[in-house]
C-alpha cells in the first residue's frame, strides 16, 4: 500500500515536478487542479500510481469537503503539500480589494483551512506533515505584487501557529520558500534567464531541487514549524524590486 500526498496546482509547472518525484519516491499522488483537467488526467496516466481531485480553491467550504472526502477513502493519506497559488500584480502596487481578496483566498486561507482538515481527519499508520509552499519574499520583500505578498506572509505565520496546535508530537508543518524558478506573469524564457540568476549562487535554481526538498520534508526528522529556503540564496538579498522588474532593468550583455 503507497503512502498517499495530495498536491495542490499539481497539473502544471512546479506542482508537476512535485508529483512526479513523489511518485518515483513509491507513493500515491492525487493531483489537484482548478480547471487543467485535461493536464492532470494526462500526468496521472504517466505515474504508477495517481489519480485527480478538482476544486477552486477560492471556495474554503468545497476546498474542506475535498479533503474530508479523500480523508474518508485514504487508508494511509500521509502528506498534504499546499503549492497551488494565484500570482497576480495589483495595478501600480496599490492594493486592489478584489485581487487581495482572491489572494487571500487561495494563498492563505484554503491552506490553513486544507491542512486544518487534513490533520483533523486524515488516517496514516505514521505521522501526519502539512507543508505550505511560500515564497523568498517572506525574508525579502518587496512591494510588487502586493496582495500575492501580503498572502504569503500571512501563511508563513500560519506554518509556526499550526505547528503549535498539533497535539500528536508525530504531526509535523512546515514551510518551503522557493524563489525565481520558472518564467512567471508575463516573463518571456530570455527574461527569465537573467531574473533566476538575481541570487548569491548567480545560478538558475532547479525544480527539482524544490521537489527534493519537499520529499525530504515529508520524510525527514526536521522539526515542525521550520520553513527551508530553496532560492541559491535569494532571501538573503535585499531586492526592492520583484526580479522580473529588476531583470528589465538590466542592459543587454
Amino acid at each position: 500500500m503507497h503512502p498517499a500526498v495530495l498536491i495542490t496546482g499539481a497539473a502544471r509547472r512546479i506542482g508537476a515536478v512535485l508529483a512526479r518525484r513523489f511518485a518515483a519516491a513509491g507513493w500515491h499522488v492525487v493531483i489537484h487542479h482548478g480547471d487543467s483537467h485535461d493536464e492532470a488526467e494526462a500526468l496521472a496516466a504517466a505515474l504508477p500510481s495517481a489519480e485527480t481531485v478538482s476544486c477552486d480553491l477560492a471556495d474554503l467550504p468545497a476546498a474542506v469537503a475535498m479533503a474530508q472526502a479523500l480523508a474518508a477513502r485514504l487508508p494511509d493519506w500521509r502528506v498534504l503539500v499546499n503549492c497551488a497559488a494565484v500570482f497576480t500584480p495589483d495595478p501600480d502596487d496599490i492594493l486592489d480589494p478584489a485581487i487581495f481578496d482572491e489572494a487571500m483566498r487561495v494563498n492563505a486561507a484554503a491552506p490553513v483551512r486544507l491542512a486544518q482538515a487534513f490533520f483533523g481527519s486524515a488516517r496514516s499508520c505514521a505521522g501526519r506533515t502539512a507543508i505550505h509552499f511560500l515564497d523568498q519574499k517572506i525574508a525579502n520583500p518587496n512591494p510588487d505584487f502586493l496582495s500575492y505578498s501580503l498572502a504569503k506572509h500571512a501563511l508563513a505565520g500560519a506554518v509556526r501557529l499550526q505547528a503549535m496546535q498539533q497535539k500528536d508530537r508525530r504531526d509535523r508543518v512546515y514551510g518551503l520558500a522557493p524563489g525565481a524558478m520558472l518564467p512567471s506573469h508575463d516573463q518571456a524564457g530570455e527574461e527569465h534567464e537573467v531574473s533566476g540568476r538575481l541570487n548569491l549562487l548567480k545560478r538558475l535554481t532547479d525544480p527539482a531541487e524544490l521537489a527534493d526538498a519537499a520529499l525530504f520534508l515529508a520524510t525527514g526528522p526536521l522539526a515542525s514549524g521550520e520553513t527551508l529556503f530553496i532560492d541559491s540564496g535569494q532571501h538573503l538579498l535585499a531586492q526592492p524590486r520583484d526580479v522580473i522588474y529588476l531583470a528589465r532593468a538590466i542592459p543587454p550583455a
